[in-house]
């Protein structure tokens, strides 16, 4: 998984599969982690289901989850702020 520290938290690449029949955060596929979400990936309602997994998965609030790169695809960048990496390393798990 490629796990980078800078400025204001930690970044990671995903992989979105939406319309997921569960909520789901794992495995680790092509050095992206994989993030199923239920929501459809209209209106950036797959986007919003995102944030909201990862951060319930890593304990923080949903500001400080944020889309930098990749909003109109399945292949993301994410900064999340306020995460220790044991936690972001433990989803990969």
């Amino acid at each position: 998984m490629n796990l980078r520290e800078e400025a204001g938290g930690f970044v990671i690449d995903i992989v979105v599969q939406p319309r997921a029949s569960r909520v789901r955060i794992g495995p680790v596929r092509q050095e992206r982690l994989v993030v199923a979400v239920t929501s459809p990936p209209v209106d950036g309602e797959a986007n919003r289901a995102v944030i909201e997994a990862l951060s319930r998965a890593v304990g923080v609030a949903r500001s400080q989850v944020e889309i930098v790169r990749g909003d109109g695809s399945r292949r993301k960048t994410v900064r999340i702020r306020g995460a220790t990496r044991a936690a972001l390393e433990a989803l990969a798990a």
